[in-house]
């Protein structure tokens, strides 16, 4: 067994698990139904394609930087402009930073692997309007899914740590119950209906799953200065400029 380790990362995420008509809601970090869809597109499987032999992996995420919810009054018309389509109200998640795995065979995760770094269609944050920052996969890494999230550098942006440097930053992780240990468990358990059964438009199933929630200290033990994420930080800016004024 290994673990892929997936960074998420871009100006806006969206994870829906309960939206209902015109009212499109977001989760507070990644689900599992929506990176498997993810990896699903990366491999170029369609919307009707089986997706048994991903269902089997177990899934983690850890909330390095939890980001901001904001809303969005969403309008639209058809291709020919002649109709209006039905007004909504739109959930993203801005600023968010996440690190998730992926937990399984070796060899389907390499594929996996190589198929996020050249992905047959594009990937997207749980929804199709939120592309991500690179770079997305981090690679395979020996260890179970419970120690490969707790032992990963911290993955939130420069100015989101020069925020948290007077205290000890301790991030959210939430694992599938089977991926954590016995001697681990706190009990604080939630059900979510975030296991796909079909993508198929015609007829979409998800099923539940239990997920436990942790907290960990996170440490980042990388220089900045070498980082290998994304170096772009406009809120850098922002922030010298106040500091002058």
């Amino acid at each position: 067994m290994a673990v892929l380790l997936l960074r998420l990362a871009g100006p806006m995420q969206a994870w829906g698990v309960k939206s209902r008509f015109t009212v499109r809601a977001t989760e507070l970090a990644p689900t599992k139904s929506g990176v498997i869809g993810m990896l699903a597109s990366a491999v170029g499987r369609r919307r009707t394609d089986p997706i048994e032999d991903l269902l089997r992996l177990r899934f983690g995420v850890r909330k390095d930087q939890p980001g901001t919810v904001i809303r969005d009054f969403h309008t639209a018309r058809s291709l020919d402009g002649k109709d209006s389509m039905p007004l909504s109200e739109r959930y993203y998640l801005t600023d968010a930073v996440f690190l998730a795995g992926i937990e399984g065979d070796e060899a389907l995760l390499q594929g996996l692997d190589e198929a996020v770094k050249h992905p047959v269609f594009p990937l997207y944050l749980g929804r199709r309007s939120c592309p991500p920052t690179q770079p997305v996969s981090l690679g395979l890494r020996d260890a179970s899914l419970y120690d490969a999230l707790r032992e990963e550098p911290w993955l939130a942006s420069p100015w989101f740590r020069r925020r948290r440097r007077r205290s000890a930053f301790r991030a959210e992780l939430l694992l599938d119950l089977d991926a954590v240990p016995a001697d681990a468990h706190t009990g604080a358990l939630r059900g979510s209906r975030d296991v796909p059964a079909s993508f198929d438009p015609r007829r979409r199933e998800y099923g539940f799953r239990q997920v436990e929630r942790l907290e960990v200290p996170v440490t980042a033990l990388m220089d900045e200065s070498s980082s290998s994420v994304d170096a772009h930080d406009p809120m850098a800016d922002v922030e010298e400029a106040a500091q002058c004024s």
